[in-house]
């Protein structure tokens, strides 16, 4: 079924047609008639299948075509992300879908500067999107009023409903109308999140795509087996070989993804970094630098790994193995979207190898194995021309230096 079909209006037709959309992915086609009808939607769906869009058009249309409860600056629908980045995105795509319509959208996140968000809720908004500490900052100040709240979103549900996150949104459901209309969207879900979500919506619709396996058929995933101290070698290969690929890395922690990037300055390869000690105006020229192709090599935490769309990302590299099973499937579906094929390769050392181990149980399979034979690994190791150094000391002082920052945070708090 072509989306000309289906009961939008003229003017988000017109912008389906713009953005190249013609026909429904599974989880658009399986999820718009619900959400169309007003109920409740629980959606399990692989990374890049489209969930942004399976929400979104729906919510659209049913805006433009119910009159408002209340007055003009009310806020009709929340969409709550975990991430700024999923935040301008998110809030990126609506815009988009409703170019041309009397809707206001805006996005609602930390790390930037308040009052450019709040005049723009002054204005009048009907979407926001947003993260729960601006969200709930800016309702705490009076700038933002949930009592009209017709539809709330989570997208990345199973982040938003983990442990951390449960007092703020209960504190968000009982701030909204009893009668409103929840959807949760996300790659993942496990039994503690599936109960949390029952909890939180009426008779929900319940659409899961693909449940026998998270990563899209689109990802050619495997993993190697190499040594700690070994796995720069075979990064700066796997670069070198793929000059014009766009390569996505992710790595443990901040400190890690600084050492990484170091060590390929080394090499003479030039990379970017992306993590939470970056202000929000660095990581949104880091984003754009590597959505643009002007920069080739991201080194990323997991603050990358959660629903960001980047266009043509040719390869994942898994430069640690993810301490969060779930993480596993959000870091390489940010290739092979859409239609398009995508690589990833997980690095795993012998310490890593019972986080690997647990990832497998999750996605009940076996990762396919890539056999390095031991004149091909050293191969690798005696390609690079950089001088000796103790890199597997730099690593255990850049985790050491973490934790030490973690504990001081922490103590601090009490």
């Amino acid at each position: 079924m072509k989306f000309e079909k289906y009961n939008f209006s003229e003017d988000i037709k017109s912008n389906l047609r713009k953005l190249g959309f013609k026909r429904p992915t599974d989880i658009q086609y399986k999820s718009i008639p619900p959400i169309m009808r007003g109920e409740d939607v629980l959606a399990v769906a692989q990374t890049g299948t489209g969930k942004t869009v399976a929400f979104a058009l729906p919510v659209i249309q049913r805006l433009v075509t119910r009159s408002r409860k209340q007055d003009k600056k009310a806020v009709r629908c929340v969409v709550m992300v975990p991430t700024h980045e999923l935040a301008i995105q998110v809030s990126g795509v609506f815009e988009k879908l409703a170019s041309g319509l009397s809707l206001a959208i805006a996005g609602i996140y930390g790390g930037a500067d308040q009052d450019p968000q709040i005049e723009r809720l002054k204005q009048g908004v009907d979407v926001v999107v947003a993260t729960p500490g601006r969200l709930f900052d800016l309702e705490s100040q009076g700038h933002l009023s949930l009592e009209a709240v017709e539809t709330l979103i989570l997208d990345e549900a199973d982040h938003m409903l983990e442990l951390g996150f449960k007092h703020d949104m209960n504190q968000l459901i009982r701030k909204l109308p009893r009668r409103r209309q929840v959807l949760f969207f996300s790659a993942t879900i496990n039994k503690y999140v599936k109960d949390m979500a029952y909890s939180l919506v009426h008779k929900a619709v319940r659409i899961q795509i693909s449940p026998n396996d998270p990563v899209s058929k689109n990802i050619d995933h495997s993993v190697a087996f190499i040594d700690m101290d070994d796995k720069r070698f075979f990064l700066e290969r796997i670069v070198r070989e793929h000059p014009d690929g766009k390569i996505l890395v992710f790595v443990r922690t901040k400190v890690r993804a600084e050492r990484v990037m170091k060590a390929l300055e080394r090499v003479n390869l030039q990379s970017q970094t992306i993590h939470s000690d970056k202000d929000q105006k660095e990581r949104n020229q880091v984003m754009e630098q590597f959505s643009s192709g002007n920069n080739k090599i991201l080194i990323a935490t997991d603050v990358s790994a959660r629903g960001i769309d980047i266009p043509d990302v040719d390869i994942v590299i898994n430069y640690d193995i993810p301490e969060e099973t779930e993480n596993y499937v959000h870091r390489v579906g940010r290739t092979g979207r859409g239609q398009k094929k995508g690589l990833a390769i997980a690095f795993c050392s012998p310490e890593e190898k019972e986080r690997l181990d647990a990832i497998e149980s999750f996605l009940n399979r076996k990762i396919t194995q890539i056999d390095i034979e031991k004149g091909a690994y050293q191969e690798t190791l005696n390609m690079s021309g950089v001088e000796d150094t103790d890199w597997q000391a730099l690593m255990d002082e850049a985790d050491e230096l973490e934790d030490k920052k973690k504990r001081k945070n922490k103590k601090s708090r009490k």
